[in-house]
């Protein structure tokens, strides 16, 4: 998406993410995603949009930091 603008609405942001508007709309009733509303109309900010992608594609399940194996000996 080469001419992705800075503020999205639900649907821009749904092809921006690669997720339907269904599953952003239930990311948003569940707080898991940040947005802001102008008027009635949900609105996501790109950049915001990245850093929160970025933070999310570090967890790992639970929240937490893999562990390390120890070595066998």
């Amino acid at each position: 998406m080469p001419d992705t603008r800075e503020v999205m609405d639900i649907r821009e942001a749904s092809q921006y993410l690669g997720v339907s508007r269904e599953t952003l709309y239930k990311y948003l009733n569940e707080e898991k995603i940040p947005a802001f509303k102008l008027g009635n109309r949900w609105k996501f900010k790109k950049t915001v949009l990245d850093r929160w992608m970025e933070r999310e594609s570090t967890k790992t399940d639970g929240g937490q930091r893999p562990r390390r194996r120890r070595a066998v000996r």
